[in-house]
């Protein structure tokens, strides 16, 4: 816990680190399982946005219970790791390596918010350390996402140019078609 919290930062505190998780595993769900249909991603996307936001109220307005919003933002966590570390464990993705370092190093960066312990020394916590890696771990990331735009840009072009090579430009002539289908209409009449 911070030392100069008091009930409005530490709701605020609270409140976003699970909106950030909420939203993560969504992106996790939807990128991880190749989701492209907007009905499935609203359904995927409705019932966990829902829960973010109950939780959200839950702990502002009903009862600021530390033991549950931790149990609710391990289990997001946790969720999000091992859909990251199957989509990078079947995936042929060139950075993959990036998301298997963000994996195993978030789940150990995890270890520290769970098991924390007092200030060694009176000057580093677990919370500190967990603040640490959270800067390291984030540009990774970042990288990933931006290799990953690069990535899949770049194969939708690739698939764009051999479609209009294998697609030849087809030209009609409306008049010619029905001059055609008024003369082939009278020949069966």
């Amino acid at each position: 816990m911070n030392c100069r919290d008091v009930d409005l930062t530490e709701k605020l505190d609270y409140s976003s680190a699970v909106v950030l998780l909420g939203y993560s595993l969504i992106l996790a769900i939807l990128r991880g399982f190749n989701v492209k249909d907007e009905a499935t991603r609203v359904m995927v996307s409705a019932p966990l946005i829902a829960f973010v936001v109950t939780h959200v109220m839950y702990i502002n307005f009903y009862t600021l219970d530390y033991g549950w919003n931790m149990m609710v933002c391990v289990m997001m966590g946790v969720t999000q790791l091992v859909i990251w570390a199957v989509w990078a464990g079947v995936s042929c993705h060139p950075s993959r390596w990036k998301v298997w370092l963000v994996v195993f190093s978030g789940g150990l960066a995890m270890l520290l918010e769970i098991y924390d312990f007092p200030p060694y020394q009176g000057l580093l916590d677990a919370h500190a350390l967990w603040h640490a890696t959270t800067i390291p771990l984030t540009y990774i990331w970042w990288s990933f996402v931006r290799d990953d735009a690069e990535f899949r840009t770049s194969n939708l072009v690739k698939k764009a140019k051999i479609m209009k090579i294998n697609l030849p430009l087809i030209s009609i002539d409306f008049e010619t078609l029905e001059a055609h289908s008024n003369l082939t209409h009278k020949t069966y009449s």
